[in-house]
């Protein structure tokens, strides 16, 4: 069969880059096209767009670019309907996925299967009415988005695991690096390692990394590794990194959350992942305008939380220091707790017990190409 695929991020790459493997497994004669990546590229087919024409964040870049993001919608439509494959899959990305969705189920009969699906459990819940009329199949890779789209909204989806339990799987499977190879392959020194994950965006990075540094050097005794992100220049950390003494470490997350005694992490995939690797952390997102935000998260946000830890086990398992609680001050005192207090650091860690076996074993992107391939063969 023919797939097409839209991702508009790095993740989105990563995670579609999976699928595409696992539908070859099902379908060894699987033809793709796809608005992607590098990664999916390298599992074969044709890429018409790199993911990096379309992401653009923020109210301003969005602006600056409609006429382009508009040209590449409009390419993308008129893709999919010359190219007419037997489904389209859109990874996340809901901005432009869920307009494409809009084109595709009112213009053509292509069946649209949503994998990951758009976070309307968090904000811009009206949107349930477009994925109704628009999307025929959702894939989901959150626990707790079954209960929001079949209980509250009446919408049946798929559950299918978690990718990133396979990514971790796959690398703690990988090799044994011990903590002596990790630090002498790294130039650290033998000390503990508190890790830094300061988000992917240079917003976050800017917003964050400041003050996470601030509090994480009051203790001597550990380490501080920052974790590189991709596309993240050595010179931009530069400027906020000032004359803090932190080892910039890139391409490497995974080997460093494997070593770290304690992590200090940006909201998003990143906290599960230090979950995974049963690393205590705070979570830190600060905001330009703190008291504002965090009445906007009180009054708008339809969740309890902002991390993925905490909503998926549905409660407080790791501090939140959000908008006008993210201050040096208490991101050291949870760091303090998170190193010092034993019974602290071994609630935490049951938490991350209660987390794991909510989210399942390893095999998402297997258990969703094998679904998707017996729902398309019932539509042949």
């Amino acid at each position: 069969m023919k797939y097409y695929l839209i991702v508009g991020e790095a993740s989105g790459d990563l995670h579609a880059s999976h699928l595409m493997a696992a539908l070859k497994e099902e379908d060894p004669q699987a033809e793709f096209r796809f608005f992607g990546g590098d990664l999916m590229a390298a599992v074969g087919g044709v890429m018409v767009k790199h993911y990096k024409e379309l992401a653009y964040m923020g109210f301003v870049p969005v602006l600056l670019h409609l006429r382009t993001i508009f040209a590449n919608m409009k390419r993308c439509k008129e893709d999919i309907v010359a190219w007419q494959p037997d489904v389209l899959i859109l990874v996340d990305y809901p901005g432009f996925n869920l307009d494409i969705a809009k084109f595709v189920h009112a213009n053509t009969r292509i069946p649209v299967f949503y994998y990951i699906s758009p976070k309307i459990w968090a904000w811009k819940e009206y949107r349930i009415k477009n994925i109704k009329r628009d999307v025929d199949e959702l894939f989901s890779i959150l626990p707790f988005e079954v209960e929001f789209f079949e209980k509250k909204h009446h919408y049946p989806i798929h559950y299918v695991g978690n990718p990133t339990v396979d990514e971790v799987t796959a690398f703690l499977a990988s090799g044994s690096e011990t903590f002596d190879d990790f630090v002498r392959a790294n130039g650290l020194s033998s000390k503990p390692i508190i890790a830094l994950l300061a988000g992917s965006r240079k917003q976050e990075i800017k917003d964050n990394l400041p003050d996470m540094l601030r509090a994480a050097a009051s203790f001597p005794d550990y380490q501080l590794v920052l974790a590189g992100a991709p596309g993240i220049s050595p010179e931009y950390y530069k400027c906020y990194v000032g004359g803090a003494d932190v080892k910039i470490i890139f391409n490497k997350t995974f080997s460093l959350l494997r070593q770290a005694e304690a992590a200090l992490v940006t909201s998003g995939t990143a906290t599960l992942e230090a979950a995974l690797f049963r690393v205590p952390q705070a979570v830190c997102y600060h905001t330009p305008i703190g008291k504002v935000i965090a009445f906007l998260k009180r009054h708008i946000l339809k969740v309890k939380y902002i991390s993925l830890v905490n909503l998926i086990a549905n409660r407080e398992v790791v501090k939140e220091l959000v908008a006008d609680t993210m201050t040096v001050e208490q991101v050291r005192s949870e760091l303090n707790r998170i190193l010092y207090d034993k019974e602290y650091r071994c609630r935490m860690l049951e938490g991350y017990e209660c987390m794991a076996s909510r989210l399942g074993e390893a095999g998402a992107p297997g258990h969703a190409a094998r679904k998707m391939v017996v729902l398309l063969r019932k539509l042949k």
